[in-house]
C-alpha cells in the first residue's frame, strides 16, 4: 500500500494478487450472489485506488480493505431491498408451475448430493436471515478469520461489541438450525 500511495500503480496489482481471492469470498458469503461480489471486490479496488491518499500509514491495510467492502455490501443489500428480483421458485402465472422446472436440463441429483446441498441452502439461508449487524461480524471471523480487535475496527465498534453480536449470531443460528443439528 506503501508503493501506491507512493505513486507506484504497479502497487496496486501487488495488493489485488494478494487479497482478490480472500475478499471474493467474505463478499460470497456476505452477498450469497457470486456475480455481485465479484462486481463489489474490483469497485473496492477502485475505491481503494481512488482514495490511496487516505490510507493512515499506521493502519492495517487488511481492515481497510474489509471496511471499504463491507460499506459497499451494505449499498448493494440495500439497493436489493429496494430492487426485488424474481426468484426461480416462483410460479408462472400462466402454468402455475416454477419457472425452474421449466429450464431445460433439468436433472435428478443423487440422495446425498441432495441432502448435502439442502443442508448448505438452509446454513446459508440462517446465515443470510440474520440481522446485518449480527452476521458481518459472524462472517468476518467465522469464515475470514478475523480478529475481535480487526472486526471492531472495520464495523468501527468496541471489540466487546463485537464478541457480543457474535454470539447472539451464534445463538440464533443454534435456535434456527436445531432441527438441522440434530440430523447430523
Amino acid at each position: 500500500m506503501a508503493r501506491l500511495v507512493a505513486g507506484q500503480e504497479g502497487g496496486l496489482n501487488d495488493l489485488m494478487t494478494r487479497y482478490a481471492e480472500l475478499l471474493f469470498r467474505y463478499l460470497v458469503r456476505l452477498l450469497q450472489n457470486e456475480s455481485e461480489a465479484e462486481d463489489l471486490a474490483q469497485e473496492t479496488f477502485v475505491r481503494i485506488y481512488q482514495n490511496r491518499e487516505r490510507f493512515k500509514s499506521g493502519s492495517r491495510f487488511s481492515t481497510w480493505l474489509f471496511a471499504i467492502a463491507t460499506n459497499l455490501a451494505r449499498d448493494r443489500q440495500r439497493w436489493r431491498a429496494r430492487h426485488p428480483q424474481l426468484s426461480l421458485e416462483a410460479e408462472s402465472e400462466q402454468t402455475a408451475t416454477p419457472l425452474a422446472d421449466r429450464l431445460p436440463g433439468h436433472q435428478p441429483t443423487p440422495a446425498d448430493c441432495l441432502e448435502t446441498s439442502e443442508r448448505v441452502a438452509a446454513i446459508r439461508q440462517a446465515v443470510a436471515a440474520l440481522p446485518e449487524d449480527l452476521r458481518t461480524p459472524l462472517i468476518l471471523a467465522e469464515y475470514e478469520d478475523r480478529s475481535h480487535a480487526e472486526i471492531a475496527a472495520i464495523l468501527k465498534c468496541s471489540a466487546k461489541a463485537v464478541e457480543m453480536r457474535i454470539y447472539r449470531a451464534r445463538q440464533q443460528l443454534s435456535t434456527r438450525l436445531a432441527g438441522l443439528l440434530v440430523q447430523v
